[in-house]
């Protein structure tokens, strides 16, 4: 194991190289996690204009110290993904956020948390088929609230990690368009939110997060309104189109989410029961997956190791 010295020459040493990358790329955008990032005040004086740096936080803390050293700051639910995982999750917050836009080039630092950097990484938005399959996709919440947006892959992504009572849970999140939306899905007997004002029924209320993740047990999916009012849960989508290929190798579920977004301007967000990942769909395709670490509690307590994605 290096030492103290070591570590931080490697640590300087990364941030140089990812500021002569930015520079050299052109890119717009350096992120990097504070937990791994170590001293910040060096960093944010190896940006250089035009480019920015965006200091991406796991908690209120960590958002005090990057806004304390005059950087831009995105705050990500702290979770235990894959190093990829970390990157694509703050990406896809940055665009729902427009920080960044399609055919950005942006430059990525992470590593393990309260560890030290050791991953970088540059991408283009579109250009990345596991991180984003198509340009051609429209702003990622045109017509969503992004705070509602943002809650629900908040939600998805704890679930992914905690499960419910320590067993994985597998469900999926149909946010906006519900007009067209319920063309396609039977509410069927059960609705628990039938009955309950909009106002009481909205997933940006604190109050009902853990009542959603309790529901999340039960078959079916739920239905947002871009506005985040839950407008039925247990559903059951029957999407006329049938989805991607790649939908159709991952499972019901998945082949689900891609049908019901090809035929809807809904975004959907898949949680797999048996790996514990989230997918997010759109125009019926993947824009994105996000893959737990092989080291989260969920998936050291609850049998054998992950084997690659099955059916859903």
């Amino acid at each position: 194991m290096p030492d103290n010295d070591n570590a931080n020459n490697i640590a300087a040493s990364i941030i140089a190289a990812s500021a002569d990358v930015v520079r050299k790329t052109h890119a717009g955008v350096l992120f990097a996690y504070i937990s791994a990032a170590g001293d910040l005040a060096a960093l944010r004086s190896a940006i250089k204009k035009p480019a920015r740096l965006v200091l991406v936080a796991r908690n209120e803390d960590e958002r005090h110290r990057g806004e304390a050293v005059g950087a831009e700051t995105l705050t990500v639910p702290p979770l235990d993904l894959s190093r990829m995982g970390q990157i694509k999750m703050a990406s896809l917050i940055a665009i729902s956020q427009q920080l960044l836009k399609p055919d950005d080039v942006f430059v990525f630092l992470t590593g393990l948390p309260g560890g030290q950097i050791d991953s970088l990484i540059t991408m283009r938005v579109g250009k990345e088929f596991e991180l984003f399959q198509s340009v051609d996709q429209p702003k990622l919440t045109e017509h969503i609230r992004q705070p509602v947006f943002e809650r629900v892959l908040r939600v998805a992504l704890e679930l992914g990690e905690e499960g419910r009572e320590g067993k994985p849970v597998g469900t999926i999140f149909v946010i906006g368009d519900h007009r067209q939306v319920q063309k396609y899905y039977d509410e069927g007997r059960i609705n628990p939110f039938r009955g309950y004002t909009e106002k009481e029924r909205n997933i940006l209320d604190d109050t009902i997060r853990d009542t959603v993740k309790e529901i999340a047990k039960l078959d079916g999916a739920f239905v947002i309104k871009g506005n985040g009012v839950i407008v039925a849960a247990c559903a059951m989508l029957r999407p006329s189109a049938p989805g991607e290929e790649l939908a159709q190798r991952l499972g019901a579920r998945h082949a689900a989410a891609a049908g019901i977004t090809a035929g809807t301007r809904a975004i959907a967000i898949t949680l797999s029961e048996s790996t514990g990942d989230v997918r997010v769909w759109r125009r019926g395709q993947m824009i994105t997956e996000l893959e737990r670490s092989s080291r989260s509690s969920l998936a050291a307590h609850s049998g054998p190791p992950r084997t690659p994605p099955g059916p859903a």
